[in-house]
């Protein structure tokens, strides 16, 4: 069995930073001391660099099947890996939608062939697929996504008596897109109608508000309540919606939330400049909103930090804003992005690491990953203070922009593990097939 030694490098984990060596044998973490030695091991010298567990990312769209003109399976995880993501969750939203067992089957099979990193998919929702729900076997699908506002295809569930069935009997924990329909639509006409032609991405996030987001939002953490409901609300926009949550313990907490990268980084100031491309569903909002996000991060009342990377081409959105759509590929500069935020010290290292690795392994209950730790998969990152300037052509979504070119990072992602494989050595990817289908844990 294969041996890799990783030598003296800032090991990020469990709420510390230590120097020490992490010995990998085969697929798992075998041994982590201050000094190991293992005279038959490839050696990785990792003086000055920091070694953290490779993160989750509870919300990617990968656009396969039926949409892959935007992005693909192998294409999309293969740009993750070299951000630092070696896990990610994808979600039910694509050509056909996955609203039934067999067609979520075929969205793993898919994966099992192409996928760089390891993967899950979440079960969607329909107003009719009830049944199909409770199939589901939650050691092997990461959770239930439940689009309670407008989305694509047959996937806005907005019958009350299915809500009611869903949440009361939910087998694994639901993620939810939470937007009033009735309040998008309704600013929707008021909009058109005021500025018809000249309407734009600076309407966005007075179109789809913060009411409409905090109608939805309120909704679903009252059903959890009533229901004892594991639920996960993602990509928090607002400040008024991280009051709906408390913080405390995860181990403790049935009701979580997530914010997401876009949301910690844009206000609406920037569609001046960027226009359509940073148009995402829920919308940016203001500078206020986005420091009450950070706030609630810091509180710990939100629990994840995430993507929802759903690339689309630059010609889709380059069209007029009614007909652009929403979503942006960010799943390359996530880990990258909240090391420039260290650098500005608004959040610790030890917190990203919480964030982005360790609380969505506790939250969705993944087997051994999420950790560095003895007996676990070795899907580590090595990040090393390295400028990196974000250009097309050091792109890898199959879309071939980003919200983001033209920035310079701090830092650079070195080496990227997956279950003990070098998939990323800083410049080229290394592809055999690496990526695995995430188990989890049962609920207790």
């Amino acid at each position: 069995m294969k041996s890799i030694l990783i030598k003296q490098a800032q090991i990020i984990n469990e709420g510390k930073i230590t120097t020490g060596d992490v010995l990998i044998k085969g697929e798992r973490i075998e041994r982590i001391d201050a000094d190991i030695s293992a005279p038959h091991a490839e050696i990785i010298p990792a003086d000055g660099m920091y070694l953290m567990p490779g993160a989750i990312d509870d919300q990617v769209h990968f656009r396969e099947p039926g949409l892959t003109h935007k992005g693909n399976i192998h294409s999309e995880s293969r740009a993750a890996v070299a951000g630092g993501v070696t896990t990610y969750f994808e979600m039910p939203n694509t050509r056909p939608a996955a609203l039934s067992k067999a067609l979520l089957e075929e969205k793993y099979a898919i994966a099992a062939q192409s996928s760089l990193a390891n993967y899950s998919f979440f079960m969607g929702t329909s107003n009719d697929n009830y049944e199909e729900v409770m199939r589901i076997d939650p050691l092997n699908v990461c959770g239930i996504k439940i689009f309670m506002g407008s989305s694509t295809g047959n996937m806005l569930v907005d019958n009350p008596g299915t809500l009611e069935h869903i949440f009361a009997n939910a087998p694994s924990i639901i993620a939810t897109h939470c937007e009033d329909e009735h309040t998008v639509l309704h600013n929707m006409e008021v909009f058109r109608q005021k500025f018809g032609n000249q309407l734009n991405a600076t309407h966005h996030p007075q179109i789809r508000s913060e009411e409409a987001c905090y109608l939805s939002s309120s909704m679903a953490v009252e059903l959890a309540k009533k229901h004892g409901t594991r639920l996960h609300v993602l990509h928090i926009s607002t400040a008024k919606e991280t009051e709906l949550f408390e913080a405390g313990p995860l181990e403790n907490k049935k009701i979580t939330a997530e914010a997401c990268i876009h949301h910690l980084w844009f206000t609406d100031e920037d569609y001046l400049k960027l226009g359509n491309l940073i148009k995402w569903n829920p919308a940016i909002k203001s500078a206020s909103d986005r420091e009450g996000i950070w706030k609630a991060l810091l509180e710990n009342r939100i629990d994840v930090i995430a993507t929802d990377h759903a690339p689309h081409t630059l010609e889709e959105k380059e069209q007029e804003y009614l007909h652009a759509p929403s979503g942006g590929p960010l799943v390359q500069h996530s880990v990258q992005a909240m090391f420039d935020f260290y650098e500005q010290k608004r959040i610790s290292l030890e917190r990203i690491v919480e964030k982005m690795c360790h609380n969505p392994a506790i939250l969705f209950r993944v087997k051994d990953r999420g950790f560095v730790r003895e007996g676990y998969y070795a899907d580590l990152v090595l990040v090393k203070k390295r400028p990196q300037q974000v250009l097309k052509n050091n792109l890898l979504y199959h879309c071939g922009w980003s919200p983001l070119e033209g920035h310079t990072f701090a830092y650079s992602i070195d080496k990227t593990f997956i279950s003990g494989n070098l998939a990323w050595d800083g410049q080229t990817l290394i592809e055999f097939g690496q990526g695995k289908r995430a188990e989890f844990n049962p609920y207790f």
